[in-house]
This record gives C-alpha cells, sequence and structure tokens, in this order.
C-alpha cells in the first residue's frame, strides 16, 4: 500500500494534465513566438490557458504573466518591484514565516540597501493587518504576505490587510505568495486588494517548472529575466507551452469541484487531528479553528521521536510525509515557521508534516494512524534505551 501525504511539497498530476502535456509536446511543438501555423497552433495554448486563469481569478487575460514556478514568481514580484518603485521609497514589510523564495529574495534586497521589516507572528503563526499597518512608514513601497503558511496550514488575513494597507497608503504595492492557497480556494485579487500574487503549478496536479504571477495593470515591476521580449517584454525566453497547458487543465479540474475537493481534504485532516490528539506525547501545531487553517496541512510534533527517524519508519510502511517544507529541508538552522510560533528545540526536531489532496481517503488515514500507533512506542523504547 502507497499512502502519498506530502501534497504541500507537490502532487501527481493529473492523467488529463500529463495527457496535454505529451499532446502538445509531440504536436504542437512550434514555438508560439513564430508567425506560421505551428507557431499559431502552440500560442493558441499559450491563450487558452491564460482565459482559465484569468476567469478563476475575475481579472484580465494580460495580468496574467507565466513564470518557471513559485520562486521565480515571487522573486520577480519583490525584486522587480522593489527596483522600479525604489525612488518612492526602499522599505519593504513582511513576515516571520514565509516561503524562502520570498525571505531570501528579502535577504539580498536587504543587501542592495533596502530597509526590510520583519513582523512576528502569534502562537498559531498568524500577524494581524493591525501589525502590518502599524509598521507602515512614509517610504514603506512594498508589503508581502503569504496567503497559506506551506509548513502549519495558517490562512492569513490577507483580504483584510490588502483593504487595510491600501487606505492607509494607496500607492503601497501588496504581494501574496499564494502557491499554497491556489485551487484551495476562491481567491479575488480585485475584492482582496491583492496587486500581485504567485501561483506554482505543481501545487494543483499541474507539472513542475511552470507557474504565473498575476500583476494588476496598475503595478509595473521591472523585468528580471531580458531577451527576446516575449509576455510583452516582461518575461523574456521561449514560452514553455507543455507547462502552460498542463497548468491550464489542472487550474481548470480543481476549481471545476473546489467545494467538494475541500470537504474531502477537511474530513481526512479532521480525522487525522482527532487521531494524533488522542496519542501521547503528540503536539499539534497551527490554528486551533479549522475555518482558519487549510484544509489540507497538518504539522505536528511526535516528543521523543526525531523526524527522520519517524519518516523512515512510515515510509517502510508505504507512508510518505515530511519533515517540513522541502525547500527548507536541507537548511540546518531548523524551521522558521516553527521557532516563529514559539516551538521548542525538541517540538522542531520531532516535527512531521501531513499534506493532503482530493486522492487522499479517510482509509488511508486510518492506516497511518494504526501505523503511528504501533511505530511510536517501538521507537521510543528503542530511543530511550
Amino acid at each position: 500500500m502507497e499512502i502519498y501525504l506530502d501534497n504541500a511539497a507537490t502532487t501527481a498530476c493529473y492523467t488529463e494534465t500529463a495527457d496535454i502535456v505529451r499532446e502538445t509536446m509531440l504536436s504542437a511543438y512550434g514555438n508560439p513566438s513564430s508567425m506560421h501555423h505551428k507557431g499559431v497552433e502552440a500560442e493558441s495554448y499559450i491563450r487558452n490557458t491564460a482565459r482559465v486563469l484569468a476567469d478563476i481569478l475575475k481579472v484580465k487575460e494580460k495580468e496574467i504573466f507565466y513564470t518557471s514556478g513559485g520562486t521565480e514568481a515571487d522573486n520577480w514580484a519583490l525584486t522587480g518591484t522593489a527596483l522600479a518603485y525604489q525612488r518612492r521609497g526602499r522599505h519593504i514589510i513582511s513576515t516571520a514565516v514565509e516561503h524562502p523564495a520570498v525571505s531570501a529574495a528579502l535577504g539580498n534586497l536587504r543587501e542592495q540597501g533596502f530597509d526590510v521589516t520583519i513582523l512576528p507572528v502569534d502562537r498559531e503563526g498568524f500577524v494581524s493587518a493591525e501589525q502590518v499597518c502599524s509598521a507602515i512608514r512614509e517610504d514603506t513601497v512594498l508589503v508581502s504576505v503569504m496567503m497559506v503558511n506551506n509548513e502549519i496550514g495558517t490562512l492569513e488575513p490577507v483580504g483584510e490587510i490588502g483593504e487595510q494597507i491600501h487606505r492607509i497608503k494607496p500607492d503601497i504595492v501588496f504581494h501574496v505568495d499564494a502557491v499554497q492557497a491556489f485551487g484551495k480556494y476562491r481567491i479575488r485579487p480585485r475584492t482582496m486588494k491583492i496587486d500581485l500574487m504567485s501561483v506554482s503549478g505543481h501545487k494543483i496536479h499541474g507539472p513542475k517548472g511552470v507557474g504565473f504571477l498575476f500583476v494588476d495593470e496598475r503595478v509595473h515591476p521591472v523585468p528580471l529575466i531580458l531577451g527576446g521580449g516575449q509576455q510583452k517584454g516582461m518575461r523574456s525566453g521561449t514560452d514553455n507551452v507543455p507547462g502552460v497547458a498542463g497548468l491550464g487543465v489542472a487550474a481548470g479540474k480543481m476549481y471545476s469541484r473546489l467545494e467538494e475537493n475541500t470537504a474531502s481534504m477537511r474530513a481526512c485532516r479532521e480525522m487525522l487531528a482527532e487521531g494524533l490528539a488522542g496519542m501521547e506525547g503528540v503536539i499539534l501545531h497551527g490554528p486551533a479553528d479549522p475555518e482558519r487553517t487549510a484544509p489540507y496541512i497538518l504539522n505536528a510534533s511526535f516528543t521523543g521521536v526525531r523526524s527522520e527517524v519517524l519518516l523512515h519508519a512510515l515510509e517502510d510502511k508505504g507512508i510518505y510525509v515530511s519533515s517540513g517544507s522541502a525547500c527548507s529541508t536541507h537548511k540546518k538552522s531548523g524551521s522558521p515557521t516553527l521557532t516563529a510560533i514559539g516551538c521548542t528545540e525538541k517540538e522542531k526536531e520531532s516535527a512531521i508534516r501531513f499534506s493532503f489532496s482530493e486522492m487522499t481517503t479517510e482509509e488511508e488515514i486510518g492506516y497511518t494512524l494504526q501505523a503511528l500507533r504501533e511505530i511510536l512506542p517501538m521507537l521510543r523504547r528503542f530511543i530511550r534505551k
């Protein structure tokens, strides 16, 4: 039995996604910038995905810019905006629980002379709109807050933040990392006052190596990738037709049955949370209110057992989980998110992230709970010896 519970790291492609990727690689292989029929054929896939994404977000097609994934989208949003508006000011606001694609980009901007304010979060991982607003200065040009935390699932109040910061200072650019939120929530950048939003394809059963950045038409980040002037000169490079086509198919399918998928994932999460809460030495992390946390992420510490040991013990039973963010796994400093919410070193060393998809079943959760009931006492006895 194979049980995949690491969907916050990546998801299995839909069959339809793989089919369209194969079709475009073998048939619609023209360069979409070419003027002949094969180029026009390839470009039609690019345009179709833009229509799908624009309809999902209720924005304009021209505001969708394809990238190589969430990391590039985050980097471009932050660096491109900071450089574009540095004459207005060089102050940026973000939080202590951002993905490395954001935090590393902010670190680079700090080295270039930008002043970056990193806001703390509470024990459940929340930053409030009031916190963000109180940090705004005359020279603040950019605010970046993720929508769903990739490690503990906290659903940040980005709509409230967007509304309040723009009321105080209308020319602030508000960026939201929605990599873990897109496909799980109905997101409306216009009503939520989001100016820039990053999304990745492989988190929604799409291909790896593709994503997009929503850029409100009033915002003009400088391009970071220069060359042939594709995508209106904003992001050069030959368009990834197979990836973009797969992204469109995956996004369309996710949103065609969003409520059903979300209910299924939340049921799995609640079943696992209830089972873990009844086990000795297990500490759950993240919001207690299920409405304020992602329906598909659950993080817990199994005190007395190192996460890597438990991860491989579960793997031996065909269960695949994570010891944290896939993008932070090899960093010795540990999880910035668990540090920010006040976890002890022992809690951080024993933390496991379970993450689900629409393909996860309650039968699989039951099997996982039973495996944990068998594994944990054995591992703890071994460690005590």
